[in-house]
């Protein structure tokens, strides 16, 4: 994934958008977007998903293998497994997992099992996070995040296929990255993380 920050203008569509794809209660925010101060005394909106790590701490710690990673690199939770340690939260640098301490609301879709790929509804005693929407892409579809944005600031790509969307453009990802000074938020941390930004303040809006 690449977010824009040159494009967000921190609307919350795109957490919006998730809560209701996920039926998440308005407090479980698996694309939270953040306003952030910088050194010289202006700020920006900084839309924060799972960032899907490489080397990812979660997987690490989970004592049941309940986090996992599918074979397209995205990490995953079956809440079938899950024990509700929290260890994977406790691990996480990024703040990005939520544990589900209620029952949750009656289902929209009554008779669909969860599933990791769509665990809707959510089930307590469990973490949850965001997985980029597996369940829609591999129908074909984008994110419920990345649909919802009108200024077209997410993508979604491939790095082995070389190839990224944002719902309007597709776009070459290697040459994207590059000629935009992409960076990968604390990567210093080792974690891998595979959402890249593209550094700004929302320019576009003044033109």
């Amino acid at each position: 994934m690449v977010i824009d920050l040159r494009k967000c203008d921190g609307c919350g569509d795109c957490t919006t958008a998730c809560q209701t794809e996920h039926e998440l209660p308005k407090n479980f925010e698996w694309i939270k977007v953040f306003e952030v101060k910088d050194e010289r005394g202006g700020s920006y909106f900084m839309p924060r998903p799972c960032f899907q790590c490489e080397n990812a701490p979660c997987l690490r710690v989970c004592p049941v293998a309940a986090t996992f990673r599918d074979d397209e690199g995205v990490v995953l939770v079956d809440q079938e497994r899950c024990i509700g340690c929290r260890m994977c939260m406790a691990a996480c640098p990024y703040g990005a997992r939520y544990f589900n301490y209620v029952e949750p609301p009656a289902p929209k879709h009554p008779f669909h099992k969860p599933t990791p790929q769509f665990p809707v509804p959510q089930q307590k005693g469990t973490v949850g996070k965001c997985m980029f929407c597996v369940h829609r892409t591999d129908d074909g579809k984008l994110p419920a995040c990345l649909e919802a944005c009108g200024m077209e600031a997410i993508y979604i790509g491939d790095l082995v296929e070389d190839v990224a969307t944002n719902g309007n453009e597709t776009v070459r990802l290697s040459r994207f990255l590059k000629d935009n000074d992409a960076y990968r938020y604390k990567e210093d941390l080792g974690t891998g993380p595979r959402v890249y930004y593209i550094a700004g303040h929302g320019q576009h809006l003044d033109n």
